[in-house]
This record gives structure tokens, C-alpha cells and sequence, in this order.
């Protein structure tokens, strides 16, 4: 488990650096799974950049994920629910998008999560050309890195309605392309990158905030010329590609 949480550590302040232009203050959230029964989220208020172990909070999957289905969804039922998802109750308070990392994390795989407010990223995403950047792709290491589609979630007030939303989106998106999805994009919010390994989230981070650039450029230039579906799917099957997906443990 200590390695989890040094990994976990690691990427934050990765997503976190300034030079990046991820996330500033207390922006964004990471988590990662820690057993069958718990996962580490970082706690709300906290930054990417600076975090630290303590920074982090054990969580229980089941209390929050039981919210979820819950008719009650009150401001006070929530912040009840994140203080008893605690594994210590001494913990600080986990992010309240806690919810939709504990949904995430038990997809099969998925052992991290990022979640950022790139500049790049949310440039698109507060365009009308939002949805559009989700499902198509521009360059070959775009799919390599953030698979040939996106999840795309409309905007949604953040904290429980989010996290159905992203769980509604996420289930249409497997039951059509009959795999888990590395980037999901919020609109008019974020980046949310999922991973089987920390290196993965921050690949597949890097890589969406080099795609956003790429899309803003090109559509200055006359507009962005998507790769074909045909092209997409060369690229998502090829051999050497998928090795060099295990080499670089994305």
C-alpha cells in the first residue's frame, strides 16, 4: 500500500506542477485504489502541486458509492457521507468528487485517477466545438495515449449529479466500444484521466493538453483535419502500437 500512495503522491505533484498549467490551488483531485474495500483520494482544499501523504484520505467504496442510488441528495447528506466514508476518522475531508473516483476505481483496471482544469483542455471544452474534440482524433499518438474516443459529459453541476452523469456516460461508452475509456471531458470543467498505472494517467494527461493545443492551433489555421474513422481504428489495432502501449505501461 505504501507504494500506492508514493506513486499517488508522485503523480499529483506531477499534474500539480505551475509549468504546467493543470491545475492551480486547489484544483483537480487524484485518487488510486488501495484494496477492494478502500481508496485514497486527495483531500478537499488540498493542492496537486504541493501534496503531501496527509494530504491524502482513505475512503470506504461503499459508503459512498451507496449515495449514489440514494433519493436523498441534500448538501447535508453529502457532507454527512464524506465524513463517514473516512477510514480514520481523525482524516481530512476527501474532495467531493470523491463520488465519482470510489465509481471509477472500481472499474476493472482502473487502479488511478486524475482529474485536472487544464488551460488547454478547458479553452475547447467552454467552445462549442467541445463535443466535437471528445470524439474525434487529430494525430496517431492522440489515440495511442487517449484511445480513439472520449467520454463526453454535458456540464453538470459538480458533486453527486456529476457523478451520475459520468457513470451514465461512461457505462454508454463501454456498452459501445466494448472498453474502458481514458479521458472523459466535462464541459466547461475538466479532464478526467483514468489509468491501470500512475504513468498511465499522466501520459494520458499530457497527451489530451498536447491534443487541446493542437485543436486551438488548427482551428486558427482554417479548422482542425480529423484523422477518418479508418485511420482511427488502424492506429487503435496495429501490433507495434499496442506493444509500445505495454512499454510505455499505458
Amino acid at each position: 500500500m505504501s507504494s500506492i500512495i508514493s506513486e499517488l503522491v508522485q503523480l499529483s505533484q506531477d499534474l500539480g506542477h505551475a509549468s504546467r498549467h493543470l491545475a492551480i490551488l486547489g484544483e483537480g483531485n487524484t485518487s488510486a485504489k488501495l484494496s477492494t474495500d478502500t481508496f485514497a483520494v486527495k483531500a478537499s482544499g488540498s493542492s496537486l502541486e504541493t501534496l503531501i501523504e496527509t494530504d491524502l484520505t482513505e475512503c470506504k467504496f461503499s459508503t459512498l458509492l451507496n449515495l449514489l442510488d440514494s433519493p436523498d441528495t441534500s448538501d447535508e447528506r453529502v457532507e454527512k457521507t464524506l465524513s463517514e466514508a473516512r477510514v480514520k476518522t481523525d482524516g481530512k475531508k476527501p474532495s467531493t468528487e470523491a463520488f465519482f473516483h470510489g465509481m471509477l476505481l472500481q472499474i476493472p483496471d482502473v487502479n488511478f485517477v486524475g482529474h485536472t482544469h487544464p488551460v488547454s483542455v478547458n479553452r475547447v471544452l467552454c467552445s462549442p466545438r467541445a463535443e466535437e474534440f471528445a470524439t474525434k482524433r487529430l494525430f496517431p499518438d492522440e489515440i495511442v495515449c487517449c484511445g480513439p474516443a472520449s467520454v463526453f459529459v454535458p456540464y453538470v453541476d459538480p458533486g453527486i449529479a456529476l457523478s451520475r452523469a459520468i457513470r451514465d456516460r461512461v457505462q454508454e461508452f463501454m456498452q459501445k466500444h466494448q472498453r474502458t475509456p481514458k479521458v472523459i471531458l466535462l464541459k466547461n470543467h475538466g479532464l478526467v484521466a483514468l489509468g491501470r498505472t500512475a504513468a498511465a494517467v499522466k501520459a494520458t494527461t499530457l497527451m489530451a493538453d498536447k491534443a487541446a493545443r493542437i485543436f486551438f492551433g488548427a482551428t486558427a489555421m482554417g479548422g482542425p483535419v480529423f484523422l477518418s474513422d479508418e485511420d482511427v481504428r488502424r492506429i487503435d489495432t496495429r501490433l507495434d502500437e499496442a506493444y509500445r502501449q505495454r512499454v510505455l505501461k499505458l
